[in-house]
């Protein structure tokens, strides 16, 4: 997983809202399209960078593809956080 892909996907606050609705269950992108005012390609667009971001994955049922969240990266992050700010704070200099 790259820091970077997830820190930019995590960045737009209509990506936030996309991770907000699917905490609560799969979701199509028609359903998750419809809690917003923009296009389908948008929607797309929005979907690629949190897959690329490993922050959401798809399953195909049928027809239709139901994006989930993916809570193993989001659970990686806090961790590599919350040892940024534990153990020993002395910075020996050169």
């Amino acid at each position: 997983m790259a820091f970077a892909d997830t820190f930019k996907a995590l960045s737009d606050p209509a990506r936030r809202q996309i991770l907000e609705l699917l905490k609560k269950g799969p979701l199509s992108a028609g359903d998750i399209a419809s809690h917003f005012d923009m296009t389908g390609a948008t929607i797309s667009y929005h979907l690629k960078i949190l897959k690329k971001a490993d922050l959401i994955f798809e399953s195909k049922e049928k027809n239709f593809i139901y994006y989930q969240l993916n809570a193993t990266v989001l659970e990686e992050i806090m961790l590599w956080l919350s040892s940024l700010q534990g153990g020993d704070t002395h910075v020996e200099s050169k």
